[in-house]
């Protein structure tokens, strides 16, 4: 008898580890899909931004000068803006699951079709190539981009933050690469790289019915003792979308300088992408020695001792990194460096830390982060139109007043302002409770699943029963009938002991008690 326990426990042992092995093999593939695909994602996205095809009009004028970028900056803002309406959200991202479905081949033929048009036949108006593949890349770039906040959203966020940031430094390495290449037309190549990204995002779409609007299937803050809580996210999610029309106002104003440097433009993205690179490496070891537990632990503070998390010293370190830009822009210009560049270094590692920002808010939300991404990139990207156009149109105006370095010191001003008044290591900290409250209120749901031994659907109906949401919300949220919903909630009741809605949120209480 004791050798046939012991030989239980050796297999026992054997299948265990053979069970985390695959799970972590999974874990790992999964890690490798996000990595790679945001990565091109985030090159495809620089590319279009900063290594224009028609940027050609030098000395036509301002407006004509920044029109690759303006047209990208203008469809992606539009865009998103549109997906911030919760009427639209479900067609745009229907649209979007249409191009990652394809593998964004359309959107790849068209770019390549435009720039052959344009090579053949040089004398074409290139300003109207312009505009329109702004239109195909601007459009693609935002759906694409909500796509990848819905499966970046599925998993844990000390799991996808740094793969934000690792796959954010390998796409601005692939655009240094290209910038690097003595070959004017090798930005074509970076036309590919949408395939890529709907390829990784196909290897990890999330299932249909978790990712268009709100969700059931990540437990939201707004619970039955969580109204300060929800409050405080409420908060926090309009100073960072106030700090991030802030970044991109100043951004902008700043980019409107670079089209009268003198250094070529890929010497700058140049310098640009490598301080990018090094800032990604130095976020990355912001987290060494953290283990990546479930939660945010690895992200936010952990402790009334701790001031900052590993995402609060990213944001730090970017902040440092722009506004050193801003005072440097004219010691660096004397030495044949743009100035310019280092401040675009900057503002890459905020957007990088805001894509991480609107992960963590999608999670408070109770959501995947498709919302955050649309109200938060279309303020951002707003900001930086509206910086580019102030900033040029103050560097043309006449007079003897030099425009440029007061237009780059208000700028960083704006950004200091941001930083210290908007949003600050201050609510770094008050995410982090919000964060933590999330995080019990998901572990009363699953301790209240687990003892009273819910099935898979009636386990994601208790987050929102708990919450007090009708049956025709929570119908209409997973697209069943409200009679569906009704036998659900009777067989959660029957389970957990209780009889009507009111006792099944006293049981909660009481379950988060004893945590």
């Amino acid at each position: 008898m004791r050798l046939v326990a012991i030989e239980y426990t050796v297999v026992n042992a054997r299948e265990k580890g053979r069970f985390m092995a695959t799970m972590t093999l999974s874990r790992l593939r999964q890690a490798r899909y996000a990595i790679l695909g945001f990565g091109c994602n985030q090159a495809f996205l620089f590319a279009m931004l900063y290594l224009g095809s028609y940027n050609e009009g030098e000395g036509h004028g301002f407006l004509l000068d920044r029109a690759d970028l303006l047209c990208v900056l203008v469809s992606m803002a539009l865009t998103f803006a549109l997906m911030g309406r919760s009427q639209l959200r479900l067609t745009l991202m229907s649209l979007a699951d249409k191009l990652v479905t394809c593998l964004a081949a359309p959107a790849a033929l068209a770019l390549f079709a435009l720039a052959t048009v344009y090579a053949l036949n040089p004398d074409l108006p290139w300003l109207a190539l312009a505009v329109a593949e702004g239109l195909v890349a601007g459009v693609s770039l935002a759906l694409l981009l909500c796509a990848w906040g819905r499966a970046l959203g599925a998993a844990s966020i000390d799991q996808s933050v740094p793969e934000v940031f690792i796959g954010s430094a390998l796409g601005a390495a692939v655009c240094f690469f290209v910038a690097a290449v003595p070959f004017s037309e090798a930005y074509v190549v970076l036309y590919v790289l949408p395939v890529g990204s709907a390829w990784a995002l196909r290897a990890l779409r999330v299932p249909s019915g978790q990712g268009a609007d709100e969700t059931a299937s990540s437990p939201s803050v707004r619970g039955y003792a969580q109204d300060e809580a929800s409050k405080k996210a409420d908060e926090l999610t309009g100073r960072i979308i106030a700090g991030t029309v802030v970044y991109g106002v100043a951004t902008g104003a700043v980019e409107a300088l670079s089209s009268s440097a003198d250094l070529p433009l890929s010497t700058s993205l140049s310098v640009t992408f490598v301080l990018f690179v090094l800032y990604c490496a130095a976020a990355l070891q912001l987290y060494g020695g953290r283990p990546l537990s479930p939660g945010v632990k690895a992200v936010l503070p952990t402790g009334p001792n701790q001031e900052v998390g590993p995402l609060g010293g990213a944001y730090r370190l970017a902040i440092l990194l722009m506004a050193g830009g801003f005072i440097a822009v004219p010691l660096l210009e004397s030495v044949g460096v743009s100035g310019v560049s280092v401040v675009l270094a900057g503002y890459l590692g905020i957007f990088s830390v805001l894509v991480s920002l609107f992960l963590v808010m999608g999670r408070v939300a109770g959501r995947d982060a498709v919302g955050s991404f649309a109200h938060g990139f279309a303020a951002l990207f707003a900001g930086e139109i509206g910086g580019i156009l102030l900033g040029g149109a103050l560097s043309s105006a006449p007079g003897p007043f030099d425009v440029s370095a007061a237009l780059v010191a208000l700028a960083g001003v704006a950004v200091l302002y941001a930083y210290l008044f908007l949003f600050t290591d201050r609510d770094m900290a008050v995410l982090s409770v919000v964060i933590a409250q999330t995080d019990r209120f998901e572990e009363v749901c699953e301790l209240i699943a687990r003892r009273a031994k819910l099935s898979k659907r009636e386990a994601e109906i208790l987050p929102l029963a708990l919450r007090g949401r009708t049956a025709e919300r929570i119908a209409g949220e997973f697209f069943i009938s409200k009679n569906t919903v009704d036998t659900h909630l009777r067989r959660i009741y029957a389970k957990c002991g209780v009889h009507t809605r009111q006792e099944l949120i006293d049981l909660g209480e009481r379950t988060e008690a004893e945590l």
